[in-house]
Formats: C-alpha cells, sequence, structure tokens
C-alpha cells in the first residue's frame, strides 16, 4: 500500500471514525457513488484532516456541508500523461484539471527528462509540491528513446536509482525500447529491475513478441488504437489504458472492449493534450462525456476513472469514498451531460488553493536556422514519404514518384520536414510528408518527441526559416508563418513549457491554430508535428539525421 498524502497517523483517524470526536467536515445528504459495487447510496461522508474517516450516520461535524442530494463522486484519475505536453508547468496544468475533478495524475516526465536529464526531473518532482493535484511519476525509462536518438541527457539505471524512494516517485515509466527487452538488453533489464511496478508501451506488438514483453513484466500498455489489438494485451493480463488526446483519440476505437467485467484493467489516460483543449473539452471528465455519448454506462466509465487506475497502481488512499481513503472527490452539477460543480482535494475546495508563481529551468539551445542550400532534395525517383494519420500517432510508410527540384509539391500534398539538432549546431535532417494540406507558410516548434530537437514543415524554405528562426530567438517555443507574419507561443521553460497562466497559452494557442489553418493546416497540426520525430511509433519518422524507419528500427534514405 502506498500513501502520498500529507502525514496524518492512522491512530488519531479512529476517534472521529467512532464518532467519540467531531470530524473536520461533515458532509450531509450526499448521492455517493460507490466503484466498489457501481452503485449509488444516500449518506454522510465524514472528513478529518484531509482524510474519509467513515460514511453513514453517527457523526458530528465542526463544520456541516449540505450537499442537498448532489451526485458526489471520487477525485478522477489520469492513468497516463506527460504534463510537459500540455505545454504548461505544473502547477498551471495542477489549476486547469483539478476544476475538472482530476485529484491524481500518473506523470512520467521523459520530456523534459530528454532535454534536461535528472535537473529535469528534479524540477518536476520539486514544482509537484503545494498543489491541488496529486502528481505521481514513472521514471522514464527511455532517455534516450533509442540507442540511435541524440538528445540533451543519457539516463542509465544508476542515474534513476537516485531518485526511488523520493516522495512522489512510484515505478518506472513506459518501457519503450522493445527491441531492447526482447533482445535482453543488460542497460534496458538493470531498469527493469529498479521497481515492481512497470508501465508498457507496445503499439502493434503481438504474437511470441507480445508474450515475451510481457514476461519481462510490463504491466499496462497506452498505444492501442484498435480493439483487436486492445484485447490480445487484455487476456494476456495487460491494464489497459485508453488514450483520448489532441490527436491520438483511440476511445471511440477502443470503447467496445469496455463492459462491468473489463472495467477493473481499463483506465482513461490523456497522453499528451495541449493546454487548448483542456481548456476547452476537459480532462478525463470528456473521456467520460465522450464514454456516455458512445453508449457506456456512467458507472462503469467512472469506475475507469477512479478505482480501477488507483488499483492499477496500488493506491490504496484513494479511488473511492471510503474510511481511510484521502477525501478527494467532485460534486456533480449535471449527471445527464456530466459536469463538475466543485473538487475538493484532500477535503479542501480546489479554489482555496494559492496560485503558485512558475519557476522556468533553463535548457539547451544550439540549433542554427538552416542555410539555403541545407534545405535542398537533391536526386529523383521512388520517395520515401512520412504519411499522417488524422486522429493517430501513428503514421504511414508512403512513396510517391519525386522529383527533389518540384518539392514541395502542393497540388499532391507532400511536403518537405526539417529537423534541426537543438544540441549541435548546423545539423539538418530532410525528410517528405503527406497529410498537413498546407498551400503556403510554414509550422516549427521546439516540442518535437522525444529528444525535442527543432522540427517544422513547411510549403515554401523562406517559411521554414522565418518559422525557425522564431522558436530559436524564443528560446523554445511553436511558430507559424506565412514568410511575412509570424505567430509566436515562446515556451520558456526548456523548450517545452510556457510561463504564462493556463488562460494566455490556450489563447495563444488559438492564435496558432488560426494562423496554421489560415496555411491550408490539418486540425491539430502542431500536435501531429511534435510527433514526427517520434522513432519508437511505427512507421516512417524524422530525426535530424534524416528518415528513419520505426519497424525496422533502422535510418533509411529518402529514395528507395
Amino acid at each position: 500500500m502506498q500513501e502520498f498524502f500529507p502525514p496524518y497517523s492512522r491512530m488519531e483517524c479512529i476517534g472521529p471514525a467512532l464518532g467519540q470526536e467531531p470530524v473536520g467536515t461533515l458532509f450531509t445528504h450526499a448521492c455517493l457513488y460507490d466503484p466498489f459495487t457501481c452503485s449509488w447510496t444516500e449518506t454522510d461522508i465524514a472528513v478529518s484532516k484531509g482524510w474519509v474517516v467513515g460514511t453513514g450516520d453517527g457523526y458530528r461535524g465542526r463544520t456541516i456541508c449540505d450537499l442537498g442530494g448532489k451526485r458526489v463522486i471520487p477525485g478522477l484519475i489520469d492513468a497516463h500523461v506527460h504534463i510537459e505536453s500540455s505545454l504548461l508547468v505544473p502547477a498551471e496544468y495542477a489549476r486547469v484539471v483539478a476544476a475538472h475533478g482530476t485529484t491524481t495524475v500518473i506523470a512520467d516526465p521523459h520530456e523534459i527528462a530528454n532535454v534536461c536529464g535528472a535537473r529535469g526531473i528534479e524540477y518536476m518532482l520539486n514544482e509537484r509540491e503545494g498543489l491541488p493535484v496529486d502528481i505521481l511519476f514513472m521514471l522514464p525509462s527511455c532517455v534516450p528513446a533509442t540507442p540511435l536518438d541524440t538528445g540533451g541527457a543519457t539516463l542509465s539505471a544508476h542515474d534513476l536509482q537516485a531518485f526511488m524512494g523520493r516522495r512522489g516517485v512510484i515505478g518506472l515509466g513506459e518501457v519503450m525500447n522493445v527491441p531492447g527487452v526482447l533482445a535482453r538488453d543488460p542497460g534496458v533489464w538493470e531498469k527493469l529491475a529498479l521497481f515492481s511496478l512497470r508501465d508498457g508501451h507496445a503499439p502493434l506488438l503481438s504474437g511470441t513478441a507480445l508474450n515475451a514483453y510481457i514476461c519481462a513484466g510490463l504491466q499496462s500498455d497506452h498505444e492501442c488504437t484498435g480493439t483487436d489489438e486492445a484485447r490480445a494485451k487484455l487476456v494476456r493480463g495487460m491494464y489497459i489504458f485508453i488514450r483520448e488526446g489532441t490527436t491520438e483519440k483511440n476511445l471511440h476505437a477502443l470503447l467496445p472492449l469496455a463492459s462491468p467485467a473489463t472495467a477493473p484493467r481499463l483506465a482513461f489516460a490523456t497522453d499528451d493534450r495541449h493546454a487548448d483543449i483542456l481548456f476547452r473539452d476537459g480532462h478525463i471528465d470528456d473521456c467520460i462525456r465522450k464514454s456516455l455519448e458512445y453508449g457506456l454506462e456512467l458507472e462503469t466509465a467512472l469506475r475507469m476513472a477512479t478505482l480501477s487506475p488507483a488499483e492499477r497502481f496500488r493506491l490504496d488512499d484513494r479511488g473511492a469514498i471510503a474510511p481511510g481513503r484521502r477525501a478527494d472527490f467532485c460534486i456533480l452539477e449535471d449527471v445527464k451531460v456530466f459536469s463538475i460543480k466543485k473538487t475538493y482535494s484532500g477535503g479542501t475546495p480546489v479554489l482555496s488553493y494559492p496560485k503558485k508563481i512558475p519557476v522556468p529551468l533553463s535548457s539547451p539551445m544550439e540549433a542554427m536556422v538552416p542555410r539555403v542550400k541545407d534545405l535542398a532534395i537533391r536526386g529523383h525517383g521512388t520517395g520515401r514519404v512520412i504519411g499522417i494519420v488524422p486522429g493517430q500517432i501513428l503514421t504511414e510508410a508512403l512513396s510517391f514518384d519525386v522529383d527533389g527540384e518540384r518539392i514541395p509539391d502542393t497540388d499532391r500534398d507532400i511536403l518537405k520536414v526539417v529537423v534541426c539538432s537543438r544540441y549541435r549546431k548546423g545539423v539538418t535532417g530532410l525528410g517528405l510528408v503527406h497529410g498537413f494540406g498546407m498551400h503556403t507558410g510554414a509550422i516549427a516548434g521546439s516540442v518535437a518527441h522525444d529528444a525535442h530537437n527543432l522540427v517544422a514543415v513547411g510549403a515554401d524554405d523562406a517559411s521554414i526559416r522565418k518559422a525557425l528562426s522564431s522558436v530559436i530567438r524564443s528560446g523554445g517555443g511553436l511558430a507559424a508563418s506565412d514568410g511575412k507574419a509570424t505567430t509566436v507561443l515562446p515556451l520558456a521553460c526548456a523548450g517545452l513549457m510556457s510561463l504564462l497562466p493556463a488562460e494566455d497559452v490556450a489563447v495563444r494557442l488559438d492564435a496558432l491554430h488560426e494562423r496554421a489553418e489560415m496555411l491550408g493546416a490539418i486540425p491539430g497540426s502542431f500536435m501531429h508535428l511534435s510527433f514526427l520525430c517520434l522513432t519508437v511509433i511505427p512507421h516512417l519518422r524524422i530525426t535530424e539525421r534524416g528518415l528513419f524507419d520505426a519497424r525496422e528500427f533502422r535510418d533509411v534514405p529518402l529514395f528507395l
């Protein structure tokens, strides 16, 4: 059993739990959701020093809060997220998601670790303190993501071991190096030995390879895109996190897997969700609303959003409103559309938490604007082209007849994609991408999973250079340029997160998306852009070295 609530002796609970002493706050007339039985009960909730000490009759409270029959549910839990991908610092992220009913997130800080190494993990651990959301970390297992990638750091098992036992650290984050696991790479297995709680990452893995991966001790997966894949992993004992991010939208496809029987092994995850989506659509509450629209019963969806992730991560102190558990809960405004009226964290209303002043974290920025000749694609023939799959993190490996001198080819939607090393001056990789839809201009960013080099896609070289220049001058950020005017969101914290209030980040993102759409770009273009470099996801990717085939796990030439 793991407990991360501020120390409070359980012995002190006995008097209030017996009704011999008044509790701090007695919440009366609650219609309480019970995730153990997936049912509702009219009852009172007794809370003392941040803990639920009892439910039912026989309690006195120093403070009485009459809920008037409102429905009350446990605080929502996100089973897998990268806070950095929201573009918000932890304090602002917590403030936003708490308003949507989230009280616990299981985060993997591998984005900032790839840029800043152990210093980035230390930053995230320090920033979690004093927030209305309990941020629990799974230590990043793959920094860099693959042995071929060059980022800002390399973290060994010895480096990770220094964080074991730290408050807020609970396990090993998504093990993306599937080939390393199966090849019994000593460095990978040293990391697996650190924790008994281990998250997996195995897109499209099947058959004996999947069996072997699970035998290695990997317990969960959030990369399933179809029910056959998810069911194959579920029946082999894995927990399945149903993901609904900005571009990784798997909820509709995977929800047929959900039932009262499977709900204990299923949970919701947002993984990568920008600040504007968090503001407009919500967080785990959005996953619940969509699940109801797709026909899932509310009680089953709530089980997946509360007790299921708590049990998966062995967090016996949350996931339900029951004796001996954290007083994390939400009052519903309207159950029909599932909206949150008020969120309590440790028995305290979220709005009463003070706003935390963001702290910046410096990061390497050696990138240079590529010269005109660096952007030239020479040759012609059958070219490998990265194919964007709308609403998915996967890409397609396409091939087109290509003449380098006629790129970009906006008629066929074949654009140039450029990666500039953040860590080494003058290192640039070139590739081709289909599916962005841009007819002019360029977009660029310093968020490029997982090494977080600078990446740009554009319909002309001048705009590409202009957008990259704006990102570099900002010390990291997102930019959209038509060659003349440029819209920029600076990301001053490690080139990944903004120091602005969440509301301002959302407004800036809206302006970026508006500019990108004027250039013809598809919805969610900046999130799609950020994943073009992710070498652990099939199929074709782009790095500062050039094209990378994730299925063959090697660099490949642009022309076949």
